[in-house]
């Protein structure tokens, strides 16, 4: 199973290879400087409040907390310092 996997994979490769000798050199050249004048620019349209159109409020819940209370945390900073060492 393998090898027919190996065999068949060998294949495939060969078929999709292209001949870079044939293919001419693509160059790609691009705009150095290009000049945008905004003064010439007119947008035509209107203005308005956007109305109904808002984030209606969702209720906020609340989740108790599932963690025990605790006072301090010296026995676990000590273990911490202890582990350091």
């Amino acid at each position: 199973m393998k090898l027919l996997v190996l065999v068949a994979f060998l294949f495939s490769s060969s078929l999709f290879a292209q001949n870079t000798k044939a293919s001419p050199k693509v160059i790609y050249k691009y705009k150095k400087y290009e000049k945008f004048d905004f003064e010439d620019l007119v947008i035509e349209g209107e203005t308005g409040s956007p109305g109904d159109l808002s984030i209606a409020p969702r209720y906020q819940r609340k989740f108790k907390n599932v963690l025990p209370y605790r006072k301090n945390f010296h026995a676990e900073i000590r273990k911490g310092m202890e582990r350091i060492r």
